[in-house]
């Protein structure tokens, strides 16, 4: 089976598939020439809320003549501490494919292997790819390839987002700055993975990570930040709002970059800690291209999914010590 795991194990090549193919489907929307999930059921599983991932998902699959159930953990026997393999076993004799937005990534990667049927991660805690390919089209119809380029994450570090930026930067070839609280940024262990694939793909990407804001956004072409609470750190908003106490994008800050460059948001935004009104109002046109590219890109990977010839197509998932 074929799967969409993570951006740490997707071979590169598949990013400018991705890319060609999802321009194409933004492009012919409404008269697409081929539905590849015609007579193809996919499940949605979500252990979390969402609002741009769930519905970029259904539309994608319906769009592309799919049918799609949509299944809240919380409805469903995994609520009740039935282990995901078993629900994998299930699923994967009903379901021609699956998205899945959880916690662990674990789950995930369990799911695919005993599930045996395509499996798309919308979002873990480790990684949450569909975002990242998505900016990065978005940086691509606005300003050309991003190799070379300079990226500014500013807010929590330690988060899927950033994360999975580390291992597109690797990849990719661009450099990855990030700017937070030192208890806050990535773990040892995932820059270096992200290093020693940089240095394996011989793209030049390179990730600096640090406290300074001035440091990270200086001369950046993208400024790209966060919720400063992470779906599951509710709990913590109290302590978070204070350490992260001055880590907004703000005219300031916009100031440090490069005159054009592009500032992004993944959503929900919280306006006025992590971005400021004034730079979120003069940037929403990108913003929410970004949060629309969600469908186009989505849709593209989906396509290669169901088209998929051989299993090393899109890559599986590896388990990885975090």
């Amino acid at each position: 089976m074929k799967h969409l795991l993570s951006i740490e194990s997707m071979p590169t090549a598949k990013f400018a598939e991705i890319f060609a193919l999802a321009r194409g489907l933004k492009a012919t929307r409404g008269r697409h020439a081929e539905h590849p999930l015609r007579h193809k059921t996919w499940g949605m599983i979500f252990a979390k809320s969402s609002t741009r991932t769930r519905v970029s998902f259904e539309v994608g699959i319906r769009e592309l003549g799919g049918d799609v159930i949509y299944m809240n953990i919380g409805d469903i026997q995994l609520g009740r501490g039935e282990p995901i393999i078993d629900t994998a076993r299930v699923m994967g004799r009903m379901l021609h494919g699956a998205v899945i937005r959880t916690f662990k990534q674990s789950d995930i990667e369990d799911f695919a292997e005993h599930g045996k049927i395509p499996t798309v991660n919308a979002l873990t805690d480790d990684e949450h790819p569909c975002q990242i390919i998505t900016d990065i089209f978005t940086f691509l119809e606005k300003r050309g390839p991003i190799k070379g380029k300079t990226v500014a994450f500013i807010g929590d570090g330690g988060c899927n987002v950033p994360l999975s930026w580390t291992f597109a930067a690797a990849k990719l070839g661009f450099q990855l700055r990030i700017a937070s609280p030192e208890k806050y940024l990535p773990s040892e262990n995932v820059l270096a993975r992200a290093r020693a694939m940089a240095k394996k793909e011989k793209s030049g990407g390179q990730i600096a990570v640090g406290t300074s804001i001035e440091d990270a956004a200086k001369n950046a072409d993208l400024l790209y930040t966060d919720t400063l609470v992470s779906m599951g750190k509710e709990a913590e908003v109290g302590q978070r709002m204070r350490d992260f106490e001055g880590y907004q994008i703000n005219d300031d800050v916009v100031k440090l970059a490069r005159k054009d460059a592009l500032v992004m948001h993944c959503l929900p935004a919280y306006v006025g800690k992590e971005i400021s009104r004034e730079v979120f109002d003069a940037h929403a046109e990108t913003i929410f291209d970004q949060a629309e590219n969600r469908l186009h890109v989505q849709k593209a990977i989906l396509s290669l999914l169901a088209k998929a010839g051989t299993r090393k197509e899109l890559g599986v998932g590896t388990r990885r010590n975090t």
